[in-house]
């Protein structure tokens, strides 16, 4: 069946890319084969068009319908219209703009967009109703053996592109398992002796209990992170197939995720979608827990269709060099400096402190290590001073939550001014910044977040006596950095004061 498919008359053969800095990083020859660059971003229109240029004239006459919030609707939509077909297209009330505004584009006049329920259970209930009272004919995301062999043409790809070279292991990301299905499919029956592995987001892990259980197992929940893999309930065609042809399943972290979409970009200059680069995080894994050197490996890039307002998160989270502490200091003047110089030179990209009534401060900070092993020499070195340190890299709450929250009101501290300052970012600024301003008075709130800018942005809560305001003033005109006077900021008054 893979080898009939139509695809080809609107998909593209995409190309099967060695990945440089990937392979030199992980040792390995590592290919990604580029799905990102089919006419939609992602490899669902193979299926989707498979299937619908099967249809019946009498199927196509009467229309089609799919509920979908992303990449499968975006295929369906460009299939309809190369193919002249009617399409409902039911999404969500709560779809993103901008990918409604793709399925728009790529429907053109043979698809209607139908914005329907709060939520995905309620857009697919819709989608079923139109199938049942109107007649039109379901294009199933993936469990449809049409589906799955439009998705298998990207396995006869890799093996065409890969003749001549040894690879030892294709990895795949799965969602509902068409794409996974399909591959291994072609892959075994061809070239039994690849290994076919599947890679699942730790919050979705949908094939990996059911293929466990021996049976297609629902998932009450699953995360939305890597939103085009987030699937309840695997198809049972796709769970046929992967238990007969898979050989392993894999599941990544959303951390790992973040630094495959890194690595995805590093070689590419392509910002893979989370769910596009789970079988980087896959492949990355595997080689890191087998110890493997000198291997070769195919993983699929299998999206890019980002959110943009994701990619800040994606950001935080893709350098996993950045340590998250929390360290307990003396409330004394210099406390503040001497701790930021066990840290030095590292570069400090996060430092969030408030004045409390104590005699000992609890301080939010974050620096970048060379690896693992520099990062616990940090640590180690704290620890030798007597600071008591908590490590919280791995904390959720702390690294989503917590940190934003750090320090609140201080109603006791006395003659408070708050100052924001903007320097200019670089090597070392956080430094010659603490140096020029922990001088003469004490520090009752700090907090920087270093952002990448080609700015430093600092929150700074100073006691300036009365008798030393006008020093204070003159120290503002020779510090050389821009600053702003944030002391009356209605923000302070009410929520930091």
């Amino acid at each position: 069946m893979i080898l009939s498919s139509r695809v080809y008359e609107v998909a593209q053969e995409t190309p099967l890319q060695y990945a440089t800095t990937l392979s030199t990083k992980l040792k390995n020859s590592i290919y990604l084969k580029r799905e990102d660059l089919q006419p939609v971003f992602s490899f669902k229109i193979r299926g989707a068009y498979n299937k619908i240029s099967h249809l019946t004239e009498k199927q196509r006459e009467k229309g089609i319908v799919c509920c979908s919030a992303g990449n499968h609707a975006q295929g369906v939509a460009l299939a309809s219209t190369k193919l002249k077909v009617k399409a409902k297209i039911v999404m969500p009330i709560s779809t993103p703009s901008i990918k409604v505004d793709a399925v728009r584009h790529h429907g053109g006049d043979f698809s209607e967009i139908i914005l329907y329920g709060d939520n995905f259970d309620e857009a697919q209930a819709e989608a079923r109703r139109l199938e049942s009272e109107e007649g039109y004919t379901m294009i199933a995301p993936f469990d449809d053996p049409l589906v799955i062999a439009g998705q298998g043409t990207c396995g006869l790809e890799i093996l065409k592109q890969s003749m001549g070279k040894d690879i030892d292991a294709i990895f795949i990301c799965c969602g509902g398992g068409g794409l996974l299905a399909g591959i291994a499919a072609i892959i075994k029956r061809i070239r039994p002796e690849i290994k076919v592995i599947g890679v699942e987001a730790a919050d979705a892990p949908g094939m990996t209990q059911s293929l466990l259980a021996g049976r297609v197992v629902s998932l009450p929940t699953v995360g939305l992170f890597a939103d085009g893999a987030a699937v309840k309930t695997i198809g049972r065609e796709t769970f046929r197939l992967c238990s007969q042809f898979v050989d392993d399943m894999i599941i990544v972290s959303t951390d790992e995720i973040c630094a495959a979409i890194k690595d995805g970009f590093n070689d590419t200059r392509i910002v893979l979608e989370p769910a596009g680069a789970l079988a980087i995080a896959g492949v990355k894994r595997y080689i890191s827990k087998n110890g493997i050197v000198g291997k070769s490996f195919v993983a699929t890039a299998s999206g890019a269709n980002m959110d943009f307002d994701r990619m800040r998160f994606v950001a935080d989270r893709a350098d996993n060099r950045e340590t998250l502490i929390s360290v307990k200091i003396p409330e004394v003047p210099g406390s503040f400096r001497q701790l930021y110089e066990q840290i030095f030179p590292r570069n400090v990209t996060e430092f969030s402190y408030r004045y409390q009534e104590s005699s000992f401060a609890h301080i939010f900070l974050s620096f970048h290590a060379k690896n693992a092993e520099d990062a616990s020499k940090v640590l180690d070195k704290l620890r030798e001073k007597e600071y008591e340190v908590i490590e919280l890299s791995d904390n959720e709450m702390a690294k989503v939550h917590a940190r934003h929250l750090a320090g609140g009101r201080s109603p006791n501290v006395k003659n408070e001014v708050l100052y924001r300052f903007e320097f200019p970012e670089k090597p070392g600024a956080l430094n010659l910044f603490l140096q020029k301003i922990s001088s003469s008075w004490n520090v009752s709130l700090f907090h920087y977040r270093n952002h990448g800018a080609d700015v430093g942005r600092v929150l700074v809560g100073l006691q300036i006596p009365p008798e030393e305001q006008q020093k204070f003033d003159h120290f503002l005109q020779v510090l050389g950095y821009t600053y702003f006077d944030e002391t009356d900021n209605p923000v302070y008054t009410r929520f930091l004061l």
